[in-house]
Parts: structure tokens; C-alpha cells; sequence
């Protein structure tokens, strides 16, 4: 058996932050969605079950947390940010896709969202 790919993954990490053009969005702030998908050997994990041998999908929550803490006017920086940040923090990461969506976008329209979606590689 071969091990062909392998991801940490991180879904629906809900935040209330303020991202946005819009004086109110800065103001009042929004509801935002992140997802994660982060390509990483897991080959040795797996076999060893030691925590020492993955990724630490806590300590990468902490990051995703911290730069949504950080105001940004699009989200497409925010998700930049957050790529740049664990790519930095986790050497290992081959790649990551990320989605950040604004479950309440300001413009008018019955939705589930707002969503940007960036693919990285390392």
C-alpha cells in the first residue's frame, strides 16, 4: 500500500471580525467561515501515532485566529495572509487551499455567502 497524498484539514472555523470596504462592516463587523486544506507528508504520523510527527492543526487554528483578528478591507488579503503565515509556521506544508467566506455579505442579496478560494504551493 501506497500512501499517495495526505491533508490536515480544517472546516467551518467560524469568527466574528471586521472585515470589509464598508464604514459599518468596520464598525459592526461580520460573520466569516474558514476552511483549510493543508497538503502535508503524514506518511511517518500515521505509523507512528506520535503528535511530534504532524502538523498541529491546534497551533494553525491559533494563526487562522490571529490574522482574522487583524481588520483587512478584503478578504482576499485576509486569506493571503493566513496562507503566508502557516506556510511559514509549517515548512512541511506542500500546499493549502483556503476558502474565507462572509456569511453576510452587504449587498443585498438573499445567500449563504461571500467566499474567496486561494490555492498556494511551497
Amino acid at each position: 500500500m501506497t500512501l499517495d497524498n495526505s491533508y490536515i484539514c480544517l472546516k467551518g472555523l467560524r469568527f466574528h471580525a471586521f472585515h470589509g470596504v464598508m464604514e459599518q462592516e468596520a464598525a459592526v463587523g461580520n460573520e466569516y467561515v474558514v476552511d483549510l486544506r493543508m497538503e502535508c507528508d503524514l506518511g511517518k504520523a500515521m505509523k507512528s501515532d506520535n503528535v511530534e510527527h504532524t502538523l498541529n492543526y491546534a497551533t494553525a487554528y491559533d494563526i487562522v485566529r490571529e490574522e482574522m483578528m487583524k481588520p483587512s478591507r478584503l478578504i482576499e488579503n485576509v486569506a493571503y495572509r493566513i496562507a503566508k503565515r502557516l506556510g511559514k509556521a509549517f515548512p512541511e506544508i506542500i500546499s493549502i487551499e483556503i476558502r474565507v467566506t462572509k456569511t453576510n455579505p452587504p449587498m443585498g442579496a438573499d445567500c449563504d455567502g461571500a467566499m474567496v478560494e486561494l490555492h498556494f504551493s511551497y
